[in-house]
C-alpha cells in the first residue's frame, strides 16, 4: 500500500498590497509570496473512506473532520485516502498553514494517482494556488494569478505572539482598499537588491491589523531592534511578522534571543525561496 508524504511550508507575504475590490467583495491583491523551510507534515494513504488525523504542537483546536481544508482536498480530488497531519505551525496566523496542509494534499494525491488534480485549486481558497507552487511567486487577483519565480533564499526569523487574528476583521478594518501596485521587481541584483526592493513595498493589512491587536507592533518593534535585521513586517493578515537578515548566523542569533526573551512566543529561524 502506497504511502505518500509531502511538507507543506509556510507561506510569508513579503508584500501585500490591496489594490481594489471586486462587487462581490473579493479583494484584489499584488503580492510576493515566498515559502519558509519550516513548516507542517501531510502523510496520505489510500483507504476506503477519507479520514484525518492530527497531531504536532499545534494540533489543539484544528478539526479533523469534512471542515478541514486537508479532508476537502481529498474529497474535491475524488481519491479516497487517510491523512495524517503533523501540525507543526500555529492556526489563524498569516503564513497559510492550512492553504499549505491543503496544496500538501494535493500533492501527494497527484503522485499517488499519476495525474494531475481533477479540481482549480482556487476552489479551496484564495491562498491554495500559490501554495501549491511552494517557492517564490507573484501573486494578482483574489489569488487565481500565481507567476512562478526565482529568488535567491533570504535568512528569516518568523515570530507569532500567539495571538490568533481573523482575516475578515482584519480586511474590515481597512481604511483603504484601492491602492497602488508593487512596483517591479528587481531582476539579477541578488539578495540586497531584493532587500531594497521590499523596504519600498508594503502590507497593506498591517495597520488594521496593528490596530485590531497592539501586540503586533510590539512583537515588530522588537524584531526590527534586533542586531544584523534590515526589515520587520507583517505576513498577510498576521499575527505573524517576520525579521530579514543579511547573514544566516544573524538570523539564528536573533532567533535565540527572542526565544529567551519571550518564550511564549512561537520562534522560528529559516530560510524563505
Amino acid at each position: 500500500m502506497a504511502t505518500i508524504e509531502e511538507f507543506a511550508p509556510a507561506k510569508i507575504n513579503l508584500t501585500l498590497h490591496v489594490t481594489g475590490q471586486r462587487s462581490d467583495g473579493y479583494h484584489l491583491l499584488d503580492s510576493y509570496v515566498v515559502f519558509a523551510d519550516v513548516g507542517d507534515r501531510v502523510v496520505v494513504t489510500p483507504a476506503d473512506d477519507v479520514s484525518l488525523t492530527v497531531s504536532g504542537p499545534f494540533a489543539a483546536g484544528v478539526p479533523a473532520d469534512a471542515t478541514n481544508l486537508c479532508w476537502r482536498a481529498a474529497d474535491r480530488f475524488g481519491t479516497p485516502v487517510a491523512i495524517a497531519l503533523e501540525k507543526n505551525l500555529p492556526a489563524a496566523a498569516g503564513i497559510g498553514g492550512g492553504s499549505s496542509d491543503a496544496a500538501a494534499v494535493i500533492r501527494a494525491l497527484e503522485r499517488l494517482e499519476g495525474h494531475p488534480a481533477p479540481l482549480d485549486p482556487i476552489v479551496l481558497g484564495a491562498d491554495v494556488p500559490v501554495c501549491m507552487v511552494a517557492h517564490a511567486a507573484h501573486m494578482q487577483g483574489i489569488g487565481d494569478y500565481v507567476l512562478p519565480l526565482y529568488m535567491e533564499p533570504l535568512n528569516a526569523v518568523l515570530v507569532n505572539p500567539g495571538i490568533p487574528l481573523s482575516t475578515p476583521e482584519v480586511f474590515a478594518a481597512l481604511q483603504s482598499r484601492s491602492n497602488s501596485p508593487m512596483t517591479p521587481w528587481p531582476e539579477g541584483g541578488g539578495p540586497d537588491a531584493a532587500i531594497g526592493w521590499l523596504k519600498e513595498q508594503r502590507n497593506d493589512l498591517q495597520a488594521a491589523a496593528c490596530r485590531l491587536q497592539p501586540a503586533i507592533a510590539e512583537v515588530l518593534a522588537h524584531i526590527a531592534g534586533l542586531d544584523g535585521c534590515v526589515l520587520a513586517r507583517m505576513s498577510g493578515s498576521g499575527a505573524t511578522c517576520f525579521g530579514l537578515f543579511g547573514a544566516r548566523s544573524d538570523a539564528a542569533a536573533a532567533a535565540a534571543a527572542l526565544r529567551r526573551s519571550h518564550p511564549e512566543w512561537w520562534v522560528a529561524d529559516c530560510r524563505l525561496r
